[in-house]
């Protein structure tokens, strides 16, 4: 039982307040534990009264008490401390020194007073043991131990109702009645005869006390019927806080786990021999032990694994039920806070508590903001995915955009409902903001890219619909040719603005933006025909060469002239320069628009009029004309070629058409002189009629058409060999002499060939050598590489 009660000496007889016992003490009976379901009985009275004996047979303690064969003495010293045994609730049991003993003195009453001031102090039920023989008597040893009980609760500065149980020993035969009416007023008189500070003068006993009388036998002459009434009075010791109970109206009342720490402060207080203000002092006390109590539970909580393995987890990505996780965690520690902290002051312990979740959200709001981050980066990178597989399934640009932009801003919504913890005004619209401000900025640069693509798509199409064609039709230059290009840049720019209009319709712009981009189209369209053209013109000379060369060289059915000698030359040289002339007029300016121009008049009256003839006359007119850098009418921008580069290339133009037109006048002049001494037709038909005769002797011997056929073989030949028409170009006399030197000579090289033909024609064929007929062939072959070249003779 000793073991169990854990008696301890919480302050000695020179006043030493025993920290380490007590603590050891609270520890060993769990008292953290009890919260408001405990109960501290003190016990005061005389020395040697047998306070310590009642105590032990009262709540089982083994508290030391005084041997009675010894004689009288101080058993007890100072203030001892233990726990009662098996009664609930948990009650606290002090055995006070005795007062009015002679180890003191009668000078020495400093410690009785603060020992009575201390126990009133944190006593819910005080015993105060009296010996039955002093109730009435005028200086009985009850009375100087009442005044100093009232003494100590006037420095009190808000006492808390205490109940003060007088129990009387030695009990004689005058009945109990009769000593409580006597002890209550004994003590009602020295209640009312105590000096009192102003704010108590009107204060009755029953504001501070609520008073019990109790009486017991003799233990040494009764001891049996002592221990069967003390057991009957234990009983009042059972829930003696409940409503009803001994202490059942107590007030102010610190939770079991600031006991110890109160106790410390109440006697450092009494010692200092201050006035103890017991509201302030738990106030104080509660301060103290919720803030320990919250810097127990933080420190736990920064070492907590789960808490850990969830911080190294945010770090590193999302994790599921992270709010709800870590809201548990929090709650847990905070619940043990309020379970341990429930029995102190109200407003103490809420503004600990606040300060303990405060300090602790500040602590995990880092892993917040991580997951934040975590969150954010999700919601974006989705929201690119998403857009472009939208994009890619052909989807509309603006469509796509709102929706994946309505599922990513959804999911971050989602995503901060599962970070969300509760009692927490975490803000996150910044962090929301800039995942807006990021998926619009992803959103313009996607769009710039994506109508850079259209816009690059469309040009390269316009491209290809309009180079091509413009160079055919610039190559093929005539009247109409602008019209026809203006028909094909209209037609093609308006196609391609209508479905680049429909195309950019799904991006949602503006009617600025998109009117502007169509007009940029439509540039870049008459851009690629200005382009064309300008290239074209560069080489216009070689076109105007081309375009002299086929009108010149082709008659009206574009089959190849033959210069016989009838064709008007300077005719169809003017028309072929007038061709020409015409060409260049269309590439000097572009005629996009649908203004007329005097390009073409000018360059006909500046260098067409007058004729080949009149050229140099021509040139010296084209002066004034063509003297500018400008063309009247036509902008600068649209000019290709200046009126001056026009002269230029004109003049060039001619020096390099003169020696076509000197060919066709050389040719038709060796044409006439080769055909001059034909027969005229009717002497052709009168030979046809008048040589029937001999044609049909012909026929009927075929040996002279043989013989006509060698002799004309061999005129040929000769004809050939000598170049006759050659010879005769310098005169009929210079012509006969020359052939008459060579005829012999050659006459007799051509029989030498043919013999020698027709005796290799005779011989046996050999294995090495060709057949005949190749000999045949050869000859044929050499006949007809002889042809060639009488034709070049001829159009020479």
């Amino acid at each position: 039982m000793g073991d169990e009660c854990c008696s301890t000496q919480l302050i000695d007889r020179d006043g030493n307040f025993n920290v380490e016992g007590l603590e050891k003490f609270t520890k060993d009976v769990r008292l953290a534990e009890c919260g408001l379901s405990y109960a501290v009985v003190s016990i005061m009275g005389p020395q040697g009264s047998g306070k310590s004996t009642l105590l032990n047979h009262l709540f089982g303690t083994n508290f030391r008490e005084m041997d009675a064969f010894k004689g009288r003495s101080q058993t007890t010293k100072g203030i001892w401390i233990a726990k009662s045994i098996d009664i609930e609730p948990c009650t606290i049991v002090m055995d006070l020194e005795g007062t009015d003993g002679r180890e003191r003195g009668e000078d020495d009453i400093k410690f009785e007073k603060q020992s009575a001031l201390f126990a009133l102090a944190i006593s819910d039920i005080v015993l105060i043991n009296m010996w039955c023989h002093d109730i009435g008597r005028e200086h009985a040893a009850n009375k100087p131990l009442l005044k100093t009980i009232f003494q100590a609760m006037m420095r009190l500065f808000s006492p808390r109702k205490t109940t003060l149980l007088f129990v009387i020993r030695d009990k004689t035969k005058t009945p109990l009645e009769y000593l409580d009416l006597v002890l209550r007023a004994d003590t009602q008189k020295i209640w009312i005869a105590l000096p009192k500070p102003q704010v108590h003068k009107e204060t009755a006993l029953s504001d501070f006390f609520t008073v019990e009388v109790t009486a017991l036998p003799s233990y040494e002459e009764k001891e049996e019927q002592f221990k069967d009434q003390v057991a009957q009075l234990r009983q009042h010791f059972f829930h003696s806080i409940s409503p009803g109970g001994l202490a059942g109206d107590r007030q102010g009342v610190i939770p079991a786990s600031g006991f110890s720490f109160s106790a410390q402060q109440i006697w450092k207080v009494i010692q200092e021999n201050k006035d103890l203000d017991l509201p302030a002092h738990k106030v104080m006390v509660a301060t103290v032990r919720c803030e320990e109590i919250a810097n127990e539970k933080f420190s736990r909580l920064t070492s907590d694994e789960g808490w850990l393995e969830l911080e190294l987890a945010a770090q590193s990505g999302l994790v599921s039920n992270f709010g709800r996780r870590l809201g548990s965690i929090l709650e847990f520690y905070l619940s043990e806070y309020d379970a341990e902290t429930i029995y102190f002051d109200e407003s103490v312990r809420t503004a600990k508590r606040q300060q303990l979740e405060s300090r602790a959200l500040n602590y995990v709001h880092f892993s917040f903001q991580a997951m934040l981050r975590h969150l954010h980066s999700k919601a974006f990178n989705n929201f690119k995915s998403h857009l472009e597989q939208s994009l890619n399934s052909g989807k509309g640009f603006a469509t796509s955009v709102h929706a994946c932009k309505h599922a990513s801003m959804l999911d971050f919504d989602m995503g901060l409902k599962d970070l969300a913890l509760k009692h927490t005004n975490w803000d996150a619209s910044k962090v929301r903001d800039k995942l807006q401000c990021d998926i619009e900025a992803h959103v313009a640069f996607i769009c710039s890219a994506k109508l850079a693509e259209l816009k690059a798509a469309y040009e390269s199409k316009l491209t290809k619909t309009l180079s091509e064609p413009v160079e055919l039709l610039l190559e093929a230059a005539g009247q109409d040719t602008w019209a026809s290009i203006r028909q094909l840049y209209r037609l093609e720019t308006e196609k391609a603005a209508s479905a680049f209009s429909t195309s950019i319709s799904g991006f949602e712009l503006d009617k600025e933006t998109c009117d502007m981009m169509i007009l940029d189209l439509k540039d870049y369209a008459r851009s690629v025909v200005e382009k064309r053209a300008r290239e074209e013109a560069g080489k216009v000379l070689m076109h105007m060469k081309d375009r002299f060369s086929t009108v010149f060289s082709h008659d009206k059915d574009a089959m190849p002239r033959v210069w016989t000698g009838n064709e008007d030359i300077r005719t169809i040289t003017k028309d072929a320069r007038t061709a020409a002339l015409e060409l260049l007029s269309v590439f000097s300016a572009v005629h996009l628009d649908d203004k007329q121009d005097k390009i073409e008049s000018a360059l006909r009256s500046a260098l067409l009029d007058g004729g080949p003839v009149s050229q140099n006359r021509s040139i010296d007119a084209s002066v004034d004309l063509l003297a500018s850098s400008t063309w009247e009418e036509v902008p600068p921008k649209n000019t290709l070629i200046t009126p001056v580069q026009c002269k230029s290339i004109w003049r060039q133009f001619k020096t390099e058409t003169d020696y076509t037109v000197a060919q066709a006048i050389s040719t038709q002049e060796a044409y006439r002189h080769n055909n001059k001494w034909l027969p005229p037709p009717w002497a052709i038909v009168a030979i046809a009629i008048l040589g029937f005769n001999e044609f049909m002797l012909l026929l009927r011997n075929p040996l002279y058409i043989v013989g006509l056929f060698l002799v004309f073989v061999v005129s040929y030949a000769l004809v050939a060999q000598f170049d006759i028409v050659g010879e005769f170009r310098h005169g009929m006399v210079s012509g006969f002499l020359s052939l008459s030197m060579r005829f012999l000579p050659t006459v007799m090289s051509i029989l030498r060939k043919l013999a020698d033909e027709g005796y290799r024609h005779h011989q046996p064929p050999q294995p090495t050598h060709p057949p005949p007929l190749m000999t045949t062939q050869s000859f044929r072959g050499q006949e007809q590489r002889q042809v060639p070249h009488s034709g070049s003779l001829s159009s020479s």
